[in-house]
């Protein structure tokens, strides 16, 4: 036997809006939580591009250089990710009964292809610069030391977009603000690894420029793989953590009807959760008593599991197995 409920769902012969968003305050809350960090990340990465290219050009450092086209990049990519935000806001429809949240996973998707694809182009840049210098084929010019005060300003700056991105990523449980943090810390990594070679170019190391910007190319390329791969996760549907499993069960443990709880599968929706339960209760119990206890099972874990949206529960007998 199986009993649903989910207050505030609308009862038609098609429901438009299976996860109950579409009038929820916390959904535009989130909304606007999440294209604040977009928008302050964008005009960030705009201007700190200007000032790293300029920098680097003028002061002759190739590592604050390649730091500078990385932040092009960014530019680029958090343009598309902007968009998809936007349009991963829009309410349920016929078509998209769970609304359009998936459309942050695949922002996440795209910051994880940039972030690879500027590491491939900074790891290449670096260890021609380098070979260039082995050979003395290439024109070795004196750093100049504002090109420091460049790449610093860059990590202070970045530190704080960084800790604003994660504090908005967990309150809002949005995989493509979870990415955009991961790429800040990558720019902290890439403004380190550029300062360093800087520093040792002002000592006249100049070799160690390019090869301290290849070595922070290996560590953004292997960010952009973990980001690919929690966000290709999201999409295909990967079962939620062992977290929430724990968490339902504990829950229900308090109920001292339900005599066990033998299985849970959870589903993610953008940061929203659908859950399908399995319980055993008494089987002497009426279909009426049944779906009571359900219907009260489910306003439990509605209240007591946040952006959980949807619980079908099925109940019957204790398996004998168990």
């Amino acid at each position: 036997m199986t009993a649903e409920k989910n207050s505030g769902i609308r009862s038609s012969a098609v429901e438009t809006d299976l996860l109950s968003t579409r009038n929820a305050r916390e959904l535009l809350g989130r909304t606007l939580r999440n294209e604040s960090v977009v928008n302050l990340g964008l005009a960030s990465n705009l201007l700190l591009a200007l000032i790293k290219l300029s920098a680097g050009i003028f002061g002759h450092s190739k590592a604050l250089l390649a730091d500078g086209i990385n932040s092009i990049s960014d530019v680029v990519y958090f343009l598309v990710v902007r968009i998809l935000v936007k349009l991963s806001a829009q309410p349920a429809d016929e078509e998209h009964p769970y609304g359009h949240h998936q459309f942050e996973s695949i922002a996440a998707l795209v910051v994880g292809s940039f972030v690879i694809t500027t590491a491939l182009a900074i790891f290449w840049d670096s260890i021609n610069s380098a070979f260039d210098m082995f050979a003395k084929t290439a024109v070795i010019q004196p750093v100049r030391f504002f090109t420091l005060w460049a790449a610093l300003a860059t990590i202070i700056i970045k530190i704080i977009l960084m800790m604003h991105a994660r504090a908005v990523s967990r309150s809002t449980g949005s995989i493509a603000v979870a990415a955009l943090a991961s790429d800040h810390r990558n720019d902290i990594f890439a403004s380190l690894g550029a300062g360093i070679g800087i520093i040792f170019g002002l000592l006249g190391y100049t070799i160690l420029d390019p090869i301290a910007g290849a070595m922070v190319a290996a560590i953004v390329a292997k960010t952009g793989i973990g980001i690919l791969r929690e966000s290709a996760n999201e999409l295909m549907d990967t079962i939620p953590s062992s977290q929430i499993d724990n968490c339902v069960r504990s829950v229900l443990s308090s109920v001292p009807e339900i005599l066990s709880v033998e299985s849970v599968h959870a589903h993610r929706f953008g940061p929203y959760i659908m859950a399908n339960i399995t319980i055993g209760i008494n089987g002497q119990l009426t279909v009426s008593d049944g779906n009571k206890l359900a219907h009260y099972a489910e306003s439990l874990l509605y209240s007591k599991i946040e952006m959980l949206r949807r619980v079908y529960i099925h109940y019957h007998p204790p398996s004998k197995n168990k």
